[in-house]
C-alpha cells in the first residue's frame, strides 16, 4: 500500500519549467558551448551572463548610461583588463552629455566616438565568453542585438630572461616566456617577411588555449602544414596546459622512448628552423615552443654550432656524439667485460679492480644498480631543491656518498668512477628530453649486458637502430639524412659545415624550396685580371 501511494506521489509531482537562464545555460557540469545569440534587452542579458558567472568574484559587472540616455552595461575580468584605458577610452567617451545623434548601428558608434584600435562584434554568447576569459572587456547596449569585445588586455607576465635549459656562450640572451603574443613578436622580429605566417586555434574545453601554427610560406610544404592542422583538429581535451600536452597528443609514435619533436625556448633556434621548412607551435602559457617535423640529429644540435667558428662546432659536435655513446653503453660494458670476458681487460688493470671489488658483498649488476640508481637521485633531489643548493646537493652528494660507499665497502671505486663519467656524458646531450631518453634506455642494455655479455649489448643496439630505422616525426625518417641516406644534407649532420657551403635547405617532405642561398659565397679576395 505504502509503495502504491509512493508511486501515485512521484507521478503526481508537478515537473517544473526550465527558465529561460537554465535552457541557456544547459548542463552545468559541461563546458559552455552556447550558440545562442544576444538579445536586444540588456536586461536578459545581463541577467542571464551574471548567472553564467555566478559565484566569480573577479567578473566585473558595470552599468551605466550613453550620454544619460541608452542603458550600457560594461563587464570586464579583474586582473587581466586594463582599467585605466577602460576608464579613458570606454567610459569617459561615451558617458559624455555631447553624444546627442542617435546612431543606427552600434559598428558606427565605435568607430566615431571610441579610440580603441582593436575592436570586434561579438553576436553569440558563446563568442563572449571566450573574448572575455581572454581579458577582453565587453560593451553591450540596449537595443543592439550584438556585443562589443575591445582589445584592452593587461596581466602580469614574466619578463624576457635567457633560457637556462639552453644556455650558449656566445649569442642571443633572450628566451621565450609564458604570453603567446610575446612569443610570436620575438619571431617577428626575427623573420621579417610577410611570407611568415601565424594562424591562431582554441585547444581545450575548459582551457581554450591558444595555439599559433607558424610558418614561412614557401618554404614549408603544404602537405606538412596539413598533417599538423589536422593532427591538432583531432584533439578533444579538457585542457592544454604545457607543451607536453600537446606533443603527446599528436606524435606519430606514442611508445617510443625517444621524443619525436624537437622543444626549445630560445627564438633564434626557432627561427633558424622555421627557414629551414619545419612547423613552428607556440602554447600560450608555456615558454617552450614545439618544432616539427625533428630528427634525432636536431635533438644533438645546439645554437653553439652555429655561433662558434666551422671548425670548433664540428669539434663539439663529435664530442657531443661520443659521450652519447659513453652515456648509452658504459654501465653496460663494465658490467658485460666484469661478469663474462674478463680476458680482455688488461692483466694490471684487471688485478686493480679485482683488488678494489674484494670486499665488496655485492655482484657487479647489483653494484651497478645500486649507484645508478642513487646517482639519478640525487640528479632528481637537485632539480627539485632550491637553486642555491640544488647543485651543491647533486654534486657535492654524490662525492659524499661515494666516497662513503667505498670506504664502507659497498661499492668499488671504479664503479664510482663509471658512474660519474656516465652522468657527465648524459649532460653533454643539449636536450633534456633525448638526455632522459637515453638515461632510461641505459638500464635496459645493463640488464642484457649481465645476462648475456657483450652479445646482450649487441642485440640491445640491434633492437635500438630498428626502432630508429621506423621511427618517423611527421612523416619524416628520424634518421635522416643518414637513413635513408642523403649525402647532400650530411653537412650539417655529423660535421658542421661552413656557412658558404650550406647552400640546401634540408628535404623533409614533397617539394621544397632547394636552395637559401645565393652561389659564390665562399670569402676571400676577388681574383682580377686573371689573376
Amino acid at each position: 500500500m505504502i509503495r502504491k501511494l509512493n508511486k501515485i506521489l512521484k507521478t503526481s509531482k508537478p515537473k517544473k519549467n526550465k527558465s529561460k537562464n537554465e535552457q541557456l545555460l544547459g548542463n552545468s557540469s559541461q563546458p559552455s558551448n552556447n550558440q545562442t545569440p544576444i538579445s536586444k534587452n540588456i536586461d536578459e542579458n545581463e541577467k542571464f551572463l551574471r548567472s553564467l558567472y555566478e559565484n566569480s568574484f573577479d567578473v566585473v559587472f558595470r552599468e551605466f548610461s550613453i550620454a544619460r540616455k541608452e542603458k550600457a552595461l560594461l563587464i570586464y575580468i579583474d586582473g587581466m583588463s586594463n582599467l585605466e584605458e577602460i576608464d579613458k577610452h570606454i567610459l569617459s567617451p561615451l558617458m559624455k552629455e555631447s553624444i546627442d545623434k542617435d546612431y543606427e548601428s552600434l559598428s558606427v558608434l565605435v568607430k566615431n566616438v571610441l579610440s580603441v584600435s582593436e575592436v570586434e562584434e561579438i553576436n553569440s554568447f558563446k563568442r563572449l565568453t571566450q573574448a572575455l576569459s581572454y581579458g577582453k572587456p565587453i560593451v553591450l547596449i540596449e537595443g543592439f542585438d550584438h556585443a562589443v569585445a575591445f582589445g584592452l588586455q593587461k596581466w602580469d607576465q614574466r619578463g624576457i630572461e635567457e633560457p637556462i635549459s639552453e644556455a650558449v656562450v656566445q649569442g642571443p640572451r633572450e628566451g621565450f616566456n609564458e604570453v603567446l603574443k610575446t612569443n610570436a613578436t620575438m619571431l617577428r622580429r626575427r623573420i621579417r617577411s610577410p611570407q611568415f605566417k601565424m594562424k591562431t586555434k582554441q585547444i581545450g574545453r575548459y582551457t581554450a588555449t591558444e595555439i599559433a601554427i607558424c610558418y614561412v610560406e614557401g618554404l614549408a610544404e603544404p602537405t606538412l602544414l596539413e598533417e599538423v592542422e589536422n593532427r591538432l583538429e583531432r584533439i578533444d581535451i579538457d585542457g592544454i596546459l604545457e607543451s607536453t600536452y600537446l606533443e603527446e597528443m599528436i606524435e606519430d609514435d606514442p611508445t617510443s622512448p625517444f621524443p619525436q619533436m624537437l622543444r626549445t625556448e630560445r627564438p633564434d633556434a626557432a627561427a633558424a628552423n622555421l627557414l629551414e621548412g619545419r612547423v613552428v607551435l607556440i602554447i600560450d602559457g608555456t615558454p617552450l615552443v614545439i618544432i616539427v617535423p625533428s630528427t634525432l640529429f636536431a635533438l644533438m644540435q645546439s645554437g653553439d654550432d652555429y655561433y662558434n667558428r666551422y671548425m670548433a662546432g664540428t669539434a663539439i659536435r663529435w664530442l657531443r656524439f661520443v659521450f652519447l655513446l659513453i652515456a648509452l653503453m658504459f654501465p653496460a660494458l663494465y658490467v658485460a667485460l666484469m661478469t663474462y670476458h674478463q680476458e680482455m681487460i688488461p692483466s694490471a688493470l684487471l688485478f686493480s679492480i679485482a683488488a678494489s671489488r674484494e670486499e665488496v658483498p655485492f655482484p657487479v649488476l647489483v653494484e651497478v644498480l645500486l649507484m645508478e640508481f642513487t646517482f639519478e637521485a640525487l640528479r632528481e633531489a637537485g632539480l627539485r631543491l632550491p637553486k642555491q643548493i640544488g647543485s651543491a646537493v647533486s654534486i657535492v652528494g654524490a662525492l659524499v656518498i661515494g666516497e662513503a660507499a667505498v670506504t664502507a665497502g659497498i661499492v668499488s671505486a671504479p664503479m664510482v668512477i663509471v658512474v660519474a663519467v656516465t652522468g657527465i656524458a648524459s649532460f653533454t646531450i643539449p636536450r633534456y628530453t633525448a638526455s632522459v631518453s637515453i638515461r632510461l634506455l641505459r638500464f635496459p642494455l645493463i640488464f642484457l649486458a649481465s645476462f648475456l655479455g657483450l652479445l646482450g649489448i649487441m642485440l640491445g643496439l640491434i633492437m635500438l637502430g630498428t626502432h630508429l630505422c621506423t621511427l618517423r616525426s611527421f612523416g619524416v625518417p628520424y634518421l635522416s639524412p643518414v637513413a635513408p641516406l642523403n649525402g647532400s644534407q650530411l653537412k650539417d649532420v655529423i660535421i658542421r659545415a661552413p656557412w658558404y657551403k650550406l647552400n640546401k635547405r634540408p628535404h623533409f617532405t614533397g617539394g621544397y624550396n632547394k636552395y637559401r642561398q645565393a652561389p659564390g659565397q665562399k670569402p676571400g679576395p676577388k681574383k682580377r685580371n686573371g689573376r
